[in-house]
């Protein structure tokens, strides 16, 4: 079934509380199959954890500190890592710790010390008899993963505690292996600290030994530096201010000097000058500053005076005369004098410049020397750095190192741990494993899912016709009504006159709602011929057709029921006529319509039987005579209905749907398969066919499914059996 609401017009609709039902009621038709499949499943479950071993499971409460007490001074650091108050870090430190609780080495301290891997019991190798096969299985044993698939470590939630498990098959022995792993873990952890202090320490003091060698010998390099650079008596920096000292001086001194050297460079130019202009006058240099000294001055005076006196006695005397000789030779010593002392002037200017030249020469010189002593000064302090820093960073890390292994030496002494045990674990005598109620209770809903499961597989795997949904949406049908279930071991012909035997039935209301919806499907041209097939046999075609054959017989018209199923004819036994003359001896030629039209029981309702079985039905009721016929008996009577072959078997009903107003198909609700039914469609489409609709035969109006959808019609024939008291028909 489907949870869809059939659409006419465009097919189906979203899932409707109709389509809930519909599963629900799906469910609890096949409620033994869910009850069935939870019984065995729970069943399952039962046997399954009665025959698992009992496990025990004991814990000891561990507190799990991130560092150990201290009982150093902070400074003392050690090697373990340091206070941590990260959120991430205490998870993962936690996380960490879990697993070296449930690691290896936990586990071998305990194997151990408890002598496990030679405890037959323990390794679940008891109950071999053969106690050379047992201790060979004992040595091949892994005691150490067995005892660590059964530890267990739960964390309490937003605290620092943690419970150490251990399941066992003895409750005892539980206990003891918890309380042993804890003290293992325990011993592990400090043995880990210690192995990595030692290690520290041994790496440290390594270290220490190349430092301290490091350390002297840079020291030495220091004072050999020293040493060759004279810095014993006098250190770099002293000296590097002598030296800046006298570069200062000099080039104080040569600014000095410069600056007079350019003075006396003027002074010579000057004389230059002077002598130029004055080339005949042996008396130019009386224009220079250092002609007008006295000593000049006097020689000057006394050569003036000499020249009056000559020039006086020239007047007086002949060029001849002593006197006047005598004060030329004198005027000639004077001017003599003079000329010597102005030349000196000029002498003295030139050499007082050559003075000052190689003054600054000298100057040069010795500030050269000087920069040059201050460079290779400046040199030798940065080798001096580099030496001291080293030296200072060889003794800088081996005071490092040493601290730091006095730390370690001094923390290595103590045998504190950040473990400590809350409560030690006490056997508890009441199994862990199998937990029976859970995995009965998990037995039965896994059971009850499975059995609902398998109902709803059933449900969607059934692949027969057995409601009106899949009828008008599986085939796309119109449904014409159902015809129920006819009760009880009633002989053949019974149950086809059961209409009209029990005209207050359900089943004859049913029929009557079927003849309705028939003659409504075309009010304007009602059918004359109608061909009853089904697309298998033993599908109840021929008794629905002579119950709808009833149903039009009561309502007034003459129906006339044709019998042309001519392989396995069943109309004349239904109505016990005989068969010797009917449409078989028609079509021939053989007898008249009069003589073969048997009249019933039934008022109005005729019948005319098959005849004689002809070998070729087919093509018998393909021929002109057959469609004669068929359109006489349409001439006398108000309706005709073929009862034909099953449209699957045989082709005979697609002939007859040929040259009849409409089909009617018939479907076995529960029992026809959706493709034979689809089948016997397209077979019917082929010819085209016209098709008014399927009707739903042997319906069990009393199943769960049916209980919504027909339930008017499960109480009519109770409720057409009870007299009016009043005499007037009921409404």
């Amino acid at each position: 079934m489907e949870g869809t609401v059939f659409d006419p017009a465009g097919g189906a609709g979203g899932p409707t509380p109709a389509g809930v039902m519909a599963r629900l009621r799906a469910l609890w038709r096949r409620k033994w199959v869910v009850l069935g499949v939870a019984v065995v499943v729970t069943g399952l479950a039962a046997a399954y954890t009665l025959r698992q071993p009992k496990v025990y499971s004991a814990s000891t409460s561990l507190i799990i500190d991130v560092m150990a007490p201290r009982f150093l001074d902070t400074e003392v650091k050690e090697v373990m890592g340091e206070e941590r108050g990260n959120y991430w870090f205490n998870k993962e430190y936690y996380a960490t710790q879990s697993e070296v609780i449930t690691s290896r080495a936990v586990a071998s301290r305990v194997v151990d010390k408890l002598g496990l891997s030679t405890d037959a019991d323990f390794l679940g190798l008891a109950n071999i008899p053969d106690e050379k096969a047992r201790v060979q299985a004992m040595q091949a044993a892994d005691a150490v993963g067995l005892l660590q698939t059964r530890i267990r470590v739960v964390p309490e939630k937003d605290s620092r505690v943690m419970n150490i498990a251990v399941d066992d098959g003895d409750a005892a022995r539980a206990a003891l292996l918890a309380n042993e792993v804890a003290g293992a873990y325990m011993a592990e952890n400090l043995a880990l600290k210690l192995r990595m202090t030692d290690d520290a320490r041994s790496w440290l003091e390594g270290r220490l030994s190349e430092l301290e060698r490091q350390s002297k010998t840079s020291e030495l390099a220091v004072f050999d530096f020293k040493k060759d650079a004279d810095m014993l008596s006098t250190s770099l920096e002293s000296r590097m201010s002598i030296v800046s000292e006298r570069i200062n001086s000099f080039n104080l001194h040569l600014t000095e000097v410069s600056t007079r050297i350019a003075a006396l460079q003027a002074r010579m130019e000057a004389i230059q000058k002077l002598r130029k202009a004055s080339p005949d006058d042996e008396t130019w240099a009386e224009a220079l500053p250092g002609a007008k000294d006295g000593v000049i001055q006097d020689l000057r005076k006394a050569y003036t005076d000499a020249r009056i006196a000559c020039a006086e006695l020239g007047e007086r005397y002949l060029a001849e005369h002593p006197k006047l000789l005598e004060c030329q030779g004198k005027l000639a010593v004077i001017r003599g004098d003079f000329l010597k002392s102005l030349t000196n002037v000029v002498r003295s200017a030139e050499t007082e410049l050559t003075e000052a030249e190689a003054q600054r020469k000298n100057l040069v010189r010795l500030l050269d020397e000087a920069k040059a002593e201050a460079f290779q000064v400046n040199k030798k302090s940065i080798e001096f750095d580099r030496l001291k820093r080293e030296s200072d960073n060889n003794q800088r890390l081996y005071d490092l190192v040493l601290k730091r292994l006095k730390d370690i030496e001094l923390s290595g002494l103590l045998r504190t741990s950040n473990v400590r045990v809350l409560d030690l674990a006490r056997p508890v005598w009441v199994p862990v494993k199998p937990n029976v109620r859970r995995n009965l209770m998990m037995g039965l809903v896994l059971g009850v899912l499975a059995g609902l499961g398998m109902a709803l597989l059933l449900d969607m795997l059934e692949n027969s016709v057995s409601t009106q949904q899949d009828v008008e949406e599986r085939l796309g049908l119109a449904f014409l009504g159902v015809m129920p279930r006819i009760e009880g071991s009633k002989a053949p012909r019974e149950r086809d006159l059961y209409v009209h035997r029990e005209p207050k039935s359900s089943v004859a209301e049913c029929c009557r709602a079927i003849r309705t919806n028939l003659l409504f499907m075309s009010p304007d041209t009602p059918f004359k011929t109608l061909v009853v097939t089904s697309s298998g046999p033993q599908e109840g075609k021929s008794t629905t057709c002579i119950s709808l054959g009833v149903a039009m017989a009561q309502s007034g018209n003459r129906v006339l029921l044709l019998d042309t199923d001519m392989r396995r004819p069943r109309l004349h036994r239904a109505f016990g006529v005989p068969n010797e003359l009917g449409i078989s001896s028609l079509v021939v030629g053989e007898g008249s319509l009069e003589a073969a039209v048997k009249s019933t029981e039934v008022p109005g309702l005729f019948v005319l039987p098959c005849g004689p079985l002809p070998p070729n039905p087919a093509e018998l009721l393909h021929t002109r005579a057959f469609a004669e016929l068929l359109k006489q008996v349409a001439g006398k009577f108000d309706r005709v209905i073929l009862d034909s072959p099953p449209l699957n078997a045989v082709a005979d009903a697609a002939v007859l749907a040929t040259q009849s107003d409409g089909v009617v198909l018939v479907l076995k609700a529960g029992k026809t398969n959706r493709e034979s039914a689809r089948r016997a469609l397209r077979s019917l489409a082929d010819v085209q066919a016209r098709m008014y609709g399927a009707i739903l035969n042997d319906v069990d109006l009393r199943a769960p499914r049916y209980g919504d959808s027909y339930l008017a019609y499960q109480g009519y024939g109770q409720y057409a059996a009870e007299e009016p008291k009043d005499g007037m028909a009921r409404s």
